[in-house]
């Protein structure tokens, strides 16, 4: 097992790289950070505190905020998932995710990072990846997917729509937005179990491990 080994997991809105993220993490005992949460987080606390000043709020509170603390929380309510897309569009907020997240990445030298810039953005140089998977998934099945996750609270048609809203404003948008990188693996995960994720990935792994 070699001491460092970094990975990248970049995708679409519920198109599995989460999972994905979490059942290499779990095989190959590294560190797991989703930035999808920090992001998550930050518009829980927007919509709930009302700062009057939500870029300094926002910089104060990721300085001390653990990653634990953050994993630990509820954040995968329709109306988190509807802000979140507009929240993620903002330079400034984007700049206190990237300090936190290098801050965190170099305190741990064997972790796998998903998001949706960490190839292209975070994880691009100081530190670079040493793998990197892109993700993706026909809107239909993701949106099932992630309507599972919310119990089946919100209707499915509404689901659908705001994750075609949020991918198309995640590569849309001006800064970091949403891209694949020349090296990066696609992992199209329409029509594959768990397990054969776990086992693509588990392969490329293997060849830099």
């Amino acid at each position: 097992m070699i001491k460092s080994l970094i990975i990248a997991c970049d995708g679409e809105a519920a198109s599995g790289k989460s999972t994905g993220a979490k059942l290499l993490s779990k095989k190959y005992k590294l560190l797991l950070l989703n930035s999808g949460l920090l992001y998550r987080y930050a518009s829980k606390i927007l919509i709930t505190k009302k700062p009057k000043k939500p870029i300094s709020y926002l910089k104060k509170k990721f300085r001390r905020i653990s990653y634990n603390l953050i994993k630990k929380q509820s954040l995968h309510s329709q109306e988190i998932s509807n802000h979140v897309g507009y929240l993620a569009k903002n330079k400034s907020v984007r700049e206190i995710m990237r300090i936190y997240q290098k801050r965190l990445i170099k305190k741990n030298k064997r972790i796998c990072v998903e998001g949706r810039d960490i190839a292209t953005k975070i994880l691009n140089k100081n530190p670079k990846y040493d793998l990197a998977f892109y993700f993706t998934c026909k809107v239909n099945i993701a949106a099932k997917r992630r309507w599972k996750e919310l119990k089946k609270k919100v209707p499915l048609k509404e689901v659908q729509k705001s994750l075609a809203k949020r991918t198309k404003m995640d590569k849309n948008r001006k800064h970091s937005p949403l891209k694949k990188v020349k090296n990066a693996i696609l992992i199209r995960t329409d029509k594959l179990s768990k397990k054969e994720v776990l086992n693509i990935m588990s392969n490329e792994v293997d060849k830099i491990n």
